[in-house]
């Protein structure tokens, strides 16, 4: 802490030696992100704990079923009766897994899609998985009962023997020498076999244990049977070859379809195997046995037991597994502890041997064979386990229990090491797999069904191989490429808020870095603000202008530059459009930031239409441009998207991004929509493009969106926001998909957006009641809504968390949630009118989340007449009223706001809104008390009021426990339990019966077109009237000079150009109104040209003439300084010529203004400390630390000389760059020969030129003109509404609002009349009773009656919250799955020590190609 203090304290005093000022604001969040310590601890923790669990759960299901086996031997000392229950607990676990499936399969095929199978492949699966079930069966029920519990461990280790065999004949291997493995692997499996033959023909010569000559026979079925099982792992090694692919596509399609009918032809084949073999054959089946009776417990307790671990175990391995290999633990939580589950099973069986033989005193027997023997005599008798003494007979009945030799016991360990070695050579590739972040499990293992008999070795052998494709095939396997675009709209921040935006996008541009580099997430990305109502007329001039907002907005990206970098914006360009104007700024890092200022005369506002704005702008348009480069005209690419270094042409960064859309299709490209005062960090954006790069379906995810402010309408939004994405986001998350993805912070898929029937349809404008309450009052849901109904899928991300402003004032809150309740209303009515429509087209919408959603929306619309009685419910607590009286006494506030409504205008009516909530407040506080008063009287909590009240506390509870991070939100609870009347009552009623209103109600200002913008430090300000010439005179500190060359008329040759003259000399009085809507002719003007007087040519020839040695210093220092330049100088003359209104635009007067704030950066203060930071941008690597040291110094005591008598904050003038450019360069060039460092001149030289590079006053590109005239022309044109329309709009809201109040209030009475009814009757006549119980679990001689409506309607609610709840924690495991995944790839800021000095140039385009831009090209 001391440190930073005395860091920024330096850095301050640094600051202080360059001016007068100092002082700056830092933005929380500014610093660099680095790697918490607790999270790195708790991300091995979580895998040290997975792991175990796939060991633990590994051991006990192989173990359970070798027990399972052993128990229901025929060489067993179990009855025949125990022997034939234990047998039927083996089919069990056989038929588990596909029970598991079928239902899985069944539910997605009923719930989700169904795609009609081909019959010939389909046919071709189910043959082979009822081969694989055979030997499966035949394995588990016929082979391993004859043998003993170590053969059974090790013989089961064969079954990767066509794996083995399929990789050698493919080649599969990404490296030829690697082919030994799965050489090694049949070899050694073949030895296996081999020894287990040799073991059990010295066991036969031996006479060990009575062993009979057929055992041969067995082990030849085993053999057989490990080979139909190895059967079960032909995909892998197939996918993974460039053959059969389209029979491998075309089956994931209908594989859950096939899996329901395979699951059963499974089960068919276990139950055939079982009957055929121990009914039919071995004829064991004694159906009367099966009638256990009280003294079968002991019998019925260990076989239930041990089925129930084998089941579950290797359900829960198969799911610790995927969860290993999704958190990228795959060598230690998944490879590791399942190659070691055989060995660890043998040394469990044998450590229970050995301490069973101690336990039955086998030290006094004198040899092993004596021991054994002397196990017959234990069976009847309760003097050991039955486990333990059947797992020990089991063991003697090997080779240890040899009269004449027991050397051969070796050949039953060698023949257990050949099988274990060749598994794990086999699998050889699990541990060098590469895994993306929360890998789907499809792209993880081949087969959705696990082997329970075989879980360790189903799940190494069933883990995808992947290897290299061929050079024309896409790989789903590594990870895409992506473009990302961050658009932000902004409508009236504060400067506090767009601190916070600008701040979260600068911290994005650190964490991607330079975009000419590969960055591990595979992503670029471009920001995007789009400022609304940016610009006002000044009244006493009537000149267009930017307002307040955007001078706000302009000064948080200086300071937020100086916060991130220590100095100015390095290359600003400034741009006039058809819409307004752009901003546009090159990041710290080279990212690019476009600031879009619209004009509301020119274009139409608010969000919606920003978004289409740049919907069709960055999907439309540029995607148009990247799908055919050739249309973009080769002038405009070679004058302003190329810069030019040493004689090589690069792209500039604003041009790089589209030339690397070309190389990305659309599924690929993101758009990341934000509000203005949005904060967020990388980490919440990565989050959310994780879950659109795994799931092709999902066209949209959100993430945790947390309300910042203070106060209590603030505290209420907390709890609200919290309750809202705990329960209800992960419930439509889990059981369907997420109905409103919040415009604030959420993330788009360009494809989605780009379908049919979405943002064509969003285009629309409303011209229609309805219209206006779905298109424009909540605009982000019903953008969900239009790509759900199109089949895309909208996810919810808890770890992506954003934090934005919420409203802290009673009137902001009430008028914001009069926009989005009847919208949430309008789009969910919508989803469930064409629900059927859309259950065929989208596969993550049932018709049980249909139902689902129908019961969420009536308890909704019921939400008044519940809280109607819950209020009187507190009135009968508190005031020990009548039930009947209490309704009625509840009843008259919401009666009276209904009528206040109707009457008073809406601020009256939020007044008293904010009046009643006071006190409905104080009631539910003392309601609150009443309800724990009285189970302290009545003895019990265990009444339905007292049972809801301490379960739905307890529900919070444990939910603000799972979110740790938010667990203060549950102190939040208090003031959302007292303000319940208020939200669900009262703001119904305002939201309602104020339909009508369409306008936002939130962030309303005047600052937009009628501001006048005020002068600062105007020293003489006068009109003035001479003859017939009205003149008006300005005088200020900055531009006094400006004055005299105005008077003189000398204006376009002294001023230093482009110059926004401030007189205004007009004919005639009357032509002031002329002269303000001039300009508006003129931005809206498209296509056609006012004829220019000689006069005007001439001074706009010279305009342009002197505009090129500042507007266009990059442009010209980027072209080669060959000979080529006075080619391109005649050219340009000519073109001046021949085109010369094309040629020469007039600059609107709002650019002067914007462009002098960021000349500021040319001042001797900026330029030291831009140069000081510019050069230790360029040589940041560890090995050049000291001549960049020596090089600050040198070239700062060079700019203090070649200044001296320069004031700190005088801007230099174009001579003055000049020339100190080249002393700058003559000093670093001295500088590096002595160093003997000579190779970084070129990039010393390039940080100089940057430091004294001028903002620049750019044109906008002809075709891109175009394309915004016609744009606004089409879409966006400001809708100028008539008297007529907007009165017939006015009387279908009102019509519209009337209907919708008549149903809610029809809806809700019933419900209260009934309920008053039900109170009035009595509960003696008309209850249901409930039996009373008191803490202690006594009953109680007195009965709970309660009416049956209440009950009912508490029952539901209790319902779906239990609903919501198991969902919330259904989505917590996965939320802390994906969060240790990212914390194990989470990016580290480290400074580069390696030497690679860049010799070449860091503007290098990247392209697949290899291909670059020379000179020669163009």
């Amino acid at each position: 802490m001391m440190e930073e203090l005395k860091n920024r304290g330096k850095n301050r005093e640094e600051r202080h030696k360059e001016r007068w000022d100092p002082f700056q604001l830092n933005p929380i969040g500014a610093e660099k992100e680095q790697k918490r310590r607790c999270f790195q601890l708790a991300q091995y923790l979580v895998a040290v704990i997975v792991g175990l669990a796939v060991l633990t759960s590994a051991i006990v299901a192989k173990g359970s079923l070798l027990v399972l086996s052993t128990l229901s031997s025929p060489k067993s000392m179990r009855s025949p009766k125990e022997k034939q229950f234990y047998m039927l607990m083996l089919v069990f676990c056989l038929v588990c897994p596909n029970f598991l499936v079928f239902i899985k399969s069944l539910w997605r095929c009923a719930f989700k899609s169904f795609i009609q199978p081909n019959l010939r492949t389909m046919a071709f699966i189910c043959g082979i998985e009822c081969l694989v079930s055979l030997g499966t069966s035949i394995m588990v029920l016929v082979v391993m009962p004859q043998f003993d519990v170590l053969t059974n461990l090790f013989i089961s280790g064969g079954v990767c023997i066509i794996s083995a065999i399929l990789q050698i004949a493919f080649r599969l291997q990404t490296e030829a020498w690697k082919i030994i493995f799965p050489i090694c692997s049949l070899i050694l499996t073949c030895a296996g076999y081999s020894l287990v033959g040799i073991d059990y023909y010295v066991r036969v010569t031996s006479f060990v244990d009575g062993q009979s000559a057929d055992c041969f026979v067995y082990v030849g079925i085993g053999i057989f049977a490990s080979l139909l099982v190895s059967l079960c792992w032909w995909e892998n090694p197939l996918q993974a070859t460039n053959r059969i692919q389209d029979t491998l596509s075309e089956l994931d399609g209908f594989r859950d379809f096939v899996f329901v009918i395979s699951s059963i032809l499974r089960v068919m084949v276990i139950g055939a195997v079982y009957l055929l073999h121990h009914a039919l054959i071995e004829k064991t089946i004694s159906w009367s046995s099966f009638n256990l009776k009280g003294e079968d417990w002991e019998l019925l307790q260990v076989g239930l037991v041990l089925f129930f671990l084998q089941a579950f175990c290797s359900a829960a391995c198969h799911w610790f597994g995927v969860v290993a290999c999704k958190i990228h633990a795959v060598r230690m939580s998944f490879a590791l502890p399942l190659c070691c589950t055989g060995p660890s099973v043998l040394l469990l069986g044998l450590i229970l041997f050995i301490l069973q033989a101690q336990e039955l005193d086998g030290a006094e027997h004198a040899s092993i064979t004596d021991f054994c023997e002397s196990l017959y005599f234990l069976s009847h008798k309760n003097t050991t386990p039955v486990v333990l003494l059947e797992i020990t007979r089991s063991i003697c009945r090997t080779s240890l229990n040899s009269y004449y030799l027991q050397w051969p016991f070796s050949m039953l360990a060698l023949e257990g090491l050949c099988m274990w070695s060749g598994l794990v050579t086999c699998t050889y590739y699990v541990w060098k797999i590469k895994v993306q972040r929360i890998e789907r499990t499809s792209q993880l293992f081949v087969r959705r069904l696990y082997e329970s008999a075989f879980i360790d070795l189903s799940l190494l052998l069933n883990t995808k191989m992947k290897v290299s494709r061929a050079r024309n095939q896409e790989s789903q396997d590594d990870i895409q490429n992506c473009v990302i675009y961050l658009c932000a709209t902004m409508w009236h921040e504060t400067y506090d808020e767009m601190l916070k935006i600008l701040t979260s996008m600068f911290r994005l541009d650190r964490y991607r870095g330079d975009p000419k580099e590969e960055h591990k997430d595979c992503f670029d990305f471009e920001c995007h603000i789009y400022v609304d109502d940016g610009f006002m007329t000044e009244k006493e001039t009537g000149k267009r202008m930017v307002n307040s907002y955007v001078n706000d907005l302009t000064q948080v990206v200086i300071e937020v530059y100086r916060v991130f970098t220590n100095k100015e914006p390095d290359d600003v360009s400034i741009v006039e459009t058809p819409y307004g104007g752009r901003l546009v700024f090159v990041m710290p890092e080279g990212n690019m930031l476009y600031v879009h200022l619209k004009d509301k005369g020119l274009i139409r506002n608010k969000k919606r239409w920003s978004q289409i704005m740049y919907m069709y702008y960055l999907l439309g348009w540029k995607g148009y441009i990247a799908k055919n480069p050739q249309t973009k005209r080769q002038n405009h690419l070679c004058r302003e998207s190329l810069i030019s270094v040493d004689g090589e042409i690069f792209l500039m960064p604003q041009h790089d991004n589209d030339n690397k859309r070309r190389l990305i299709s659309d599924d690929n490209v993101y758009i990341l929509a934000l509000d203005g005062d949005t904060d967020f960090q990388p980490k919440a954006v990565i989050l959310l493009v994780d879950r659109l790069r795994m799931y092709e379906n999902v066209g949209a995810a959100c993430g945790r969106i947390h309300p910042t402010g203070m106060g209590p309408m603030v505290w209420y939004q907390k709890f609200e926001y919290a309750v809202g994405h705990w329960l209800q986001k992960t419930a439509e998350h889990v059981f369907g998909s997420v109905l409103c993805s919040p415009g604030c912070f959420s993330l788009f898929r360009a494809s989605a957006l780009m379908d049919d029937n979405v943002l064509k349809r969003y285009t629309t404008t409303a011209t229609r009641a309805a219209e206006y309450v779905q298109y424009d009052q909540g605009e982000d849901r019903w953008l969900c809504t239009l790509l759900l109904q199109q089949g895309w899928r909208v996810e919810y991300n808890a770890a992506s968390d954003a934090y934005t402003n919420s409203p802290q004032e009673f009137k902001e809150f009430y008028n914001q949630r009069r926009r989005w309740g009847p919208s949430t209303l309008a789009n969910t009515l919508d989803l469930l009118h064409s629900g059927a429509e859309t259950v065929k087209r989208n596969s993550s919408i049932s018709r049980l989340y249909i139902f689902y959603q129908m019961f969420t929306v009536g308890s909704s619309i019921l939400g008044p007449a519940s809280v109607t009685l819950m209020v009187a419910g507190a009135f009968q607590f508190v005031f020990k009223l009548a039930g009947t009286l209490s309704i009625i006494i509840a009843s008259i506030p919401p009666v009276f706001y209904i009528l206040i409504c109707f009457i008073a205008k809406p601020n009256n009516q939020i007044t008293i809104a904010a009046i009643m909530s006071v006190l409905y407040a104080f009631l539910m506080t003392a309601s609150l008390f009443s309800i724990v008063g009285d189970m302290v009287v009545e003895g019990t909590f265990l009444t339905p009021t007292g049972v809801f009240l301490v379960s739905m506390t307890i529900m919070y509870l444990v939910t603000a426990i799972l979110h740790p991070e938010e667990f203060g939100m549950i102190f939040y609870g208090l003031m959302y339990f007292i303000c319940i009347p208020s939200g669900y009552l009262l703001l119904t009623i305002y939201s309602l019966v104020n339909m009508h209103i369409v306008t936002w109600g939130t962030r309303e200002s005047n600052k937009g077109g009628t501001e006048i913008k005020k002068n600062h430090n105007v020293l003489c300000d006068r009109n003035c009237r001479l003859c017939c010439w009205d003149m008006k005179l300005q005088v200020t500190q900055e531009t006094e000079n400006l004055m005299i060359q105005q008077i003189t008329g000398q204006t376009g040759q002294q001023a230093s150009p482009p110059l926004i003259t401030a007189v205004e000399t007009n004919q005639h009085p009357t032509s002031n109104v002329e002269l303000a809507t001039a300009d508006t002719n003129k931005a809206t003007e498209q296509g056609g040209k006012k004829p220019l007087t000689d006069k005007e040519k001439a001074d706009l020839k010279l305009f342009d003439t002197l505009s090129k040695n500042t507007d266009d210093s990059v442009e010209k220092r980027s072209i080669s300084t060959s000979a080529s330049d006075e080619e391109e100088d005649e050219d340009e003359e000519e073109d001046y010529d021949n085109n010369q209104d094309n040629a020469v635009v007039p600059i609107s007067e709002w650019v002067n203004p914007v462009k002098e704030e960021f000349l500021k950066k040319l001042n001797f203060a900026n330029l030291k400390r831009n140069l000081k930071e510019q050069i230790r941008y360029s040589l940041r690597k560890k090995n050049q630390e000291d001549v960049c040291e020596e090089l600050i110094l040198m070239l700062t005591d060079t700019l203090s000389g070649q200044l001296y008598g320069v004031g700190p904050e005088d801007v230099l003038t174009e001579s003055q760059l000049e020339e100190l450019q080249q002393e700058l360069t003559q000093q670093a060039r001295r500088t590096l020969k002595t160093s003997r460092m000579e190779r970084l001149e070129k990039k010393v030289k390039r940080a100089i030129e940057k430091t004294l590079t001028a903002p620049q006053v750019q044109k906008l590109e002809e075709d891109e003109r175009d394309f915004w005239s016609k744009l606004i022309e089409r879409y966006l044109k400001p809708i100028v509404d008539s008297k007529a329309h907007l009165e017939e709009v006015t009387r279908e809201l009102k019509s519209l609002r009337n209907k919708a109040v008549f149903l809610y209030f029809i809806v809700n009475v019933l419900w209260v009349v009934a309920t008053f009814f039900l109170q009035a009757i009595g509960n003696d006549v008309i209850s249901i009773k409930i039996p009373k119980y008191y803490p202690n679990g006594t009953e109680s001689e007195e009965s709970l009656k309660v009416e049956p409506l209440s009950l009912m309607f508490l029952l539901s609610f209790a319902i779906l919250l239990l609903v919501q709840f198991l969902a919330m924690l259904y989505h917590r495991v996965y939320t802390l799955i994906h969060v240790v995944s990212y914390r194990s790839t989470e990016k580290d800021y480290k400074l580069k020590d390696d030497d690679d000095d860049d010799e070449g140039f860091t503007l290098e385009n990247y392209n697949a190609s290899g291909l670059s831009i020379t000179s020669e090209d163009l």
